[in-house]
């Protein structure tokens, strides 16, 4: 997939996508595949066929998206991501998309009309042939545009727009802001319905201070970006995949400031189940699949160690068939 952050080295024409995409769930699948008429199938190369038959000249399916972020540009303030860079990329090409355009949000693009915008960015810019958004998009100077007003104002350059009512599970709204708040509450098995598959941590294996080691249970301390959205301090049931191993692991990781050895500082610890070795300096994705407990404090490390042990045998118990 082709990522750029500059409109003049693009792929064109398009077919866009506009809107932030943070966590690529099941509500931005609905928006992306809204982008083409031409058949999805699960294999790329029957794909790649009907393009090479078609008479139609090819139109890039193009995710449109912002960097940094508007709110963070309007707050000031950091906003921790569902979905990093190269998560972001894996997930949408996985999804037929051909290209990522980010565009860079500043003060220029800020104060865009949505006339502006559209005429600029979309029509003159990106030659957009078709465009895709949520049915709450809002864009233009002051969120001045909505979902209809790109319509109204693509449709005089007689370009189309589809408009994606919004997807629902459980008859609640699929959303980044819903996944927040399942990840907030240690609820990741909420989390992966609405991504559609579980959701991960991916960083480097940094040496710490090898306490795990001392209680019979060595950890994995994973250094993870800062700009990483991480779920509620406990312990959850993970599968573990890194270059060190042949096959994904099944493990124990825990999020939090180690109350019961007087820890200062959050960290992320993983124990990989029935395995031993070296992971310094490896990069390793961590995919939550269970939230397991909270974190607490013990009145003994022997109680803590009793706690881990039970921890491990949950963990086991509980993986499914299929895994």
């Amino acid at each position: 997939m082709w990522v750029t952050s500059s409109i003049e080295t693009s792929l064109q024409p398009t077919h866009v996508a506009l809107g932030n995409f943070d966590g690529v769930h099941l509500g931005h699948h609905a928006v992306i595949r809204a982008l083409s008429s031409t058949p999805k199938t699960q294999e790329p190369e029957d794909r790649k066929r009907f393009l090479q038959v078609s008479s139609e000249p090819h139109c890039y399916s193009t995710v449109v998206s912002f960097t940094p972020h508007p709110h963070v540009f309007f707050s000031g303030q950091p906003k921790p991501l569902l979905t990093l860079l190269p998560e972001k990329v894996q997930l949408l090409e996985a999804l037929g998309v051909e290209q990522l355009v980010l565009l860079p949000f500043d003060r220029d693009l800020a104060n865009l009309t949505p006339e502006a915008f559209v005429e600029q960015v979309l029509v003159r810019q990106l030659k957009a042939q078709k465009i895709s958004v949520g049915f709450n998009f809002c864009f233009g100077r002051e969120r001045a545009g909505n979902a209809e007003d790109l319509r109204a104002i693509a449709a005089r350059y007689d370009i189309p727009v589809a408009i994606v009512e919004p997807a629902v599970m459980d008859r609640d709204r699929i959303s980044s802001s819903a996944v927040r708040q399942a990840l907030e509450t240690g609820d990741v098995a909420r989390a992966k319905q609405l991504l559609g598959r579980a959701y991960t941590l991916t960083g480097i294996v940094m040496q710490g201070q090898q306490l795990g080691r001392t209680l019979g249970f060595p950890t994995a301390n994973l250094d993870v970006s800062v700009e990483k959205f991480i779920p509620h301090r406990g312990v959850y049931q993970v599968r573990v995949e890194s270059s060190a191993f042949a096959q994904s692991q099944l493990g124990v990781m825990n999020i939090g400031a180690r109350p019961t050895v007087s820890g200062t500082h959050q960290t992320i610890e993983i124990h990989i189940l029935d395995w031993s070795g070296d992971l310094y300096g490896h990069t390793v994705t961590v995919h939550l699949e269970q939230f397991l407990r909270f974190e607490q404090k013990f009145e003994s490390l022997d109680a803590l160690k009793a706690q881990i042990r039970l921890d491990c045998t949950i963990a086991r118990q509980s993986v499914s068939p299929i895994d």
